[in-house]
């Protein structure tokens, strides 16, 4: 027997309820879903990827581009992109690695203050001017690379980290764990806690679902986008920062792709490009899922590295398409 449901869109179906409810679920979790078969796949198939070791190894290798991922996704949530984080990610590790000088303060905090404006001065372009974010970030990308090379004497100069203690931030840890996992773990769930519990968070998701029904329901529209900028730079900044210390030093060319790769888990995790849903619960699936890929072609040895950049780029087709599919299936 049918049950019909009455809605402000009209009858609804018992099994149309149903299927709108498994659509919305594929959609926020089928990252995880396949991160979890894969994970299966994995252990049965290489006798060394079901291993402490190496599962510590990812984890270690995906804390940097999910600090930025954490960024990325607030900005994609209020329908936005941000093409300069591998850039800016670059010029947080030359700063940290300059600023190591001063102490861990120092390491820390002038990369963190100089990403922080670029990521200010972005946003108000974008907010205020109303340019479109695709133009601003891709020339915020150009930019800040030459600002780089500027800095590093054309990339020839690669500053290294003078300071023991932060050298012990980024290649230390408590337990096995890594520092920059556990800051990495820190940044998702504030992120987190901020996206879903605060004001600020759901004026995000408002903004995202459209942007002209959150101008009437007196929503700081140009506030929320201008924050958002803010956050990425401070994210990439950080993590560059974090690398420097991981590394022992500021390479000038890292971080070239980089944001692809944080576009890409952040829509692989379930969030929309058009904005107004989705997590970072997801977008920690979508890096750790990008990782056990790479990691499993690694287990293959016989392919080369470029095959991974291939599997990520279909991978990603495949995952928008189905997100389009499952976005149809759903009532907004």
């Amino acid at each position: 027997m049918s049950v019909t449901i009455e809605t402000s869109a009209g009858p609804t179906t018992e099994g149309q309820v149903r299927r709108e409810r498994i659509a919305g679920i594929l959609q926020g979790y089928g990252a995880a879903i396949v991160l979890g078969i894969l994970i299966v796949v994995g252990a049965v198939s290489f006798p060394t990827f079901f291993t402490l070791n190496n599962f510590t190894n990812i984890a270690t290798q995906s804390s940097f581009p999910l600090i930025v991922a954490v960024g990325m996704t607030f900005v994609i949530l209020t329908g936005g992109i941000d093409l300069s984080v591998g850039s800016v990610f670059a010029l947080g590790g030359v700063l940290a690695a300059y600023g190591s000088a001063l102490g861990v303060i120092g390491a820390l905090l002038l990369p963190m203050l100089v990403c922080g404006v670029i990521g200010l001065l972005q946003g108000m372009l974008v907010a205020y001017a109303k340019m479109a974010p695709f133009i601003v970030t891709l020339a915020g990308l150009l930019a800040v690379r030459g600002l780089v090379l500027a800095i590093t004497a054309g990339g020839s100069n690669t500053p290294l980290v003078s300071d023991p203690a932060f050298t012990a931030i980024g290649q230390g840890g408590i337990f096995g764990i890594h520092w920059t996992v556990i800051i990495a773990v820190i940044a998702v769930v504030v992120g987190t806690v901020v996206l879903t519990r605060t004001r600020g968070g759901q004026a995000i998701f408002a903004v995202g679902g459209s942007e002209s029904a959150s101008t009437f329901m007196g929503l700081p529209v140009a506030r929320v986008k201008l924050s958002v900028y803010i956050v990425s730079g401070l994210c990439a900044g950080l993590s560059g920062a974090l690398n420097a210390g991981y590394s022992s030093s500021g390479v000038p060319t890292v971080g070239v792709g980089l944001e692809l790769s944080a576009i890409s888990a952040v829509v692989i995790g379930g969030t929309l490009l058009v904005g107004g849903r989705g997590s970072l619960i997801g977008t920690l699936a979508g890096v750790l899922l990008l990782a056990v890929i790479q990691n499993m072609i690694n287990q293959v040895g016989s392919l080369s590295s470029s095959v991974q950049s291939v599997v990520s780029g279909v991978f990603l087709a495949i995952v928008v398409i189905i997100q389009t599919v499952l976005s149809r299936t759903q009532r907004l």
